[in-house]
Order: structure tokens, then C-alpha cells, then sequence
């Protein structure tokens, strides 16, 4: 188990999280967060220095297509497969109630 993280210190997000962990979940968590900084303080040893920053490991680009004007759908087209229509509309059922919060 790690020394960079107790037992208390997990109590003690967990509180601040509100969250009611048992002392079995406070041991487990406590594990495992500090197997999470242990790697952390891993990763620190890393010499980086040259190495720029970046969002993605991979190049990554956006596909998009032109907004180009394209002629849309009729009215009809669009509610043909409607179950119900009050023309030029879709007829849905009413969902919200009459009571107070309504």
C-alpha cells in the first residue's frame, strides 16, 4: 500500500464528496488510490523536456463536409409516417400534468 495516501485522507474526500463509504470500501479505495499515485510519482520521473505538449497520442483531424444549401424535405415527406398529424404537425400526446409543479 502506498504511504502517499491514508486511510483518513480517503474519509475525508469521501466526506467531502458525500459519499458513506464502509471501513472495507475505505481500506479498498485506499489501495487503490494509492496504487494510482504511485504511478503518478512514476510517470514524474519521465524526462519530458522537448517533448511538447499535445491533446491526442495520435494525429487527429476533422472530417467535416462544406455547409452547403441542399434542398430539404416536403411537409408531407416528413409526416408520412406520422401516427398521428395535425397538418403541418406531428400530433404528440400530452406529457406534463395539471397539479401544481406542472
Amino acid at each position: 500500500m502506498s504511504e502517499r495516501i491514508s486511510e483518513d485522507d480517503v474519509r475525508q474526500v469521501a466526506k467531502l464528496s458525500r459519499l458513506r463509504l464502509s471501513d472495507d470500501e475505505v481500506a479498498h479505495f485506499t489501495g487503490q488510490l494509492g496504487a494510482v499515485l504511485d504511478y503518478v510519482a512514476k510517470l514524474e520521473e519521465l524526462d519530458i523536456e522537448g517533448v511538447s505538449p499535445m491533446a491526442h497520442p495520435m494525429e487527429m483531424f476533422n472530417v467535416l463536409r462544406d455547409d452547403a444549401e441542399a434542398p430539404g424535405i416536403s411537409v408531407d415527406e416528413a409526416l408520412k409516417n406520422a401516427p398521428d398529424r395535425d397538418d403541418p404537425f406531428f400530433k404528440v400526446p400530452k406529457v406534463l400534468g395539471e397539479g401544481p409543479g406542472a
